[in-house]
C-alpha cells in the first residue's frame, strides 16, 4: 500500500485521504485480492460494500465500491490489473452486490482504458474527490 500512496503522490501530488478501514475488505462484505507474478506480488485490488447515503447521492443500495487497484510498473501490460478485476466483480456479485462503482482520475489514462474496455461508464462523481474536476466516477451492473 506504501507504493501505491507513493504513485498516488506522483500523480496527484498527495496520496489517497478516503478514508479505509481494513475490516471493510472482509467478507462477506468485501474483498482484499493481491495478485502474484513467480512468487512475487505485483497487483492489488479490493472491492467493499456500499450503500445509499442521503450525503453522497450517486452511491445506491447493492453497490461495491472498487478500491486500491494497483499494479508494479514492472509488471503492467500483462494483464495483472484485469484479472484482478474481473475477480472482484465476481466476489461482488456472489456476494449480493449489483452494482461494482469506482473513482479514478484523469491522469490515470491506463486505468480508465482498462475500466472501459471491461464494460464500465461513467457515472455521477462520489465519494471524497466529488468536487474534484479531475476526478472520474465509472459504474458496472453486475450480474444477478
Amino acid at each position: 500500500m506504501r507504493r501505491l500512496q507513493a504513485f498516488y503522490g506522483e500523480v496527484y501530488g498527495d496520496g489517497d485521504v478516503t478514508p479505509v478501514v481494513p475490516a471493510d475488505f472482509r467478507a462477506p462484505s468485501g474483498l482484499f485480492l493481491v495478485g502474484y507474478e513467480d512468487g512475487v506480488p505485483v497487483a492489488t485490488g479490493a472491492w467493499r460494500a456500499v450503500d445509499a447515503n442521503p450525503a453522497d447521492p450517486a452511491r445506491r443500495d447493492g453497490d461495491a465500491e472498487l478500491k486500491r487497484m494497483y499494479v508494479e510498473p514492472a509488471a503492467r501490460g500483462r494483464g495483472h490489473a484485469r484479472t484482478v478485476l474481473v475477480a472482484l466483480e465476481r466476489a461482488a456479485a456472489a456476494a449480493g452486490r449489483r452494482r461494482m462503482i469506482l473513482e479514478t482520475g484523469d491522469p490515470q489514462s491506463a486505468a480508465i482504458a482498462l475500466y472501459e474496455s471491461s464494460g464500465y461508464r461513467r457515472t455521477s462523481r462520489f465519494g471524497v474527490y466529488r468536487n474534484d474536476p479531475r476526478s472520474r466516477c465509472f459504474a458496472k451492473p453486475l450480474p444477478g
